[in-house]
């Protein structure tokens, strides 16, 4: 009987990478399968962001191996963007000048499949990106990734000073996409919101992996995260 072996989407092992010959995240292990969410929580400060540049390929490593889609730690973000590698970056990804229409059509995918992610924005795709409501412009650019149906999607801080209405209808769009058989690295604040719709998770603390584990197991353990890691505390 043959075996099918499943290469992760995300395969990390001593990942270390940093700016200016200074590293930020120390010898990380990370592994994340095709169908799976795995958040990233701790203080800001603990590397969550290098964590995602590094893996998108925008920083190089300074150790350690990052095997992202296949491509190697030294493949450039545009061509692991080829391999099915979508990326929302901390703060809004819209070009705030041009229309909701308009934004949608840079995107790899269709602009029709992008609105059927998010439906209540149609109304508002003739406006200037710019005039849209912050729940909106994230919709904008989220539905414009998944439209490209990737392979793996890195979400840095979708909620970012959104309403909890807003973060939720975000959240659940992602895990519709991981059930569709997409992997997920998303770097969240709000623990109890990222682990209901989480497979596993990983706590950075100071640039490494204080703690980590499945969902379930997390969320039994939210207050302690908070205590000891989202607030800095030892």
């Amino acid at each position: 009987m043959s075996t099918t072996i499943v290469t992760p989407a995300v395969h990390a092992r001593g990942l270390t990478a940093g700016y200016g010959g200074t590293p930020a995240i120390h010898e990380l292990d990370l592994e994340v399968s095709s169908g799976e969410i795995a958040v990233l929580l701790g203080a800001n400060g603990s590397g969550k962001t290098t964590t995602l540049l590094a893996l998108a390929g925008e920083l190089r490593p300074m150790a350690g191996t990052a095997d992202v889609l296949g491509c190697s730690a030294r493949t450039r973000l545009d061509r692991r963007a080829r391999s099915g590698l979508g990326f929302l970056t901390e703060g809004r990804c819209v070009f705030m000048e041009l229309t909701g229409w308009e934004n949608l059509k840079l995107g790899r995918g269709s602009a029709a499949d992008a609105v059927a992610h998010f439906p209540e924005l149609e109304p508002h795709l003739h406006k200037k990106a710019g005039l849209l409501s912050g729940g909106q412009q994230q919709m904008l650019a989220l539905g414009r990734i998944l439209a490209a149906e990737p392979r793996l999607i890195l979400a840095d801080e979708l909620s970012l000073g959104l309403a909890p209405l807003i973060v939720q209808r975000l959240l659940t769009a992602l895990r519709g996409a991981a059930d569709r058989g997409a992997a997920v690295v998303l770097v969240e604040q709000h623990i109890r919101h990222a682990l209901a719709v989480a497979d596993k998770g990983y706590v950075l603390r100071r640039g490494r992996i204080a703690l980590t584990g499945t969902a379930e197991e997390l969320n039994a353990d939210a207050d302690a995260i908070a205590r000891h890691y989202i607030s800095g505390e030892s």
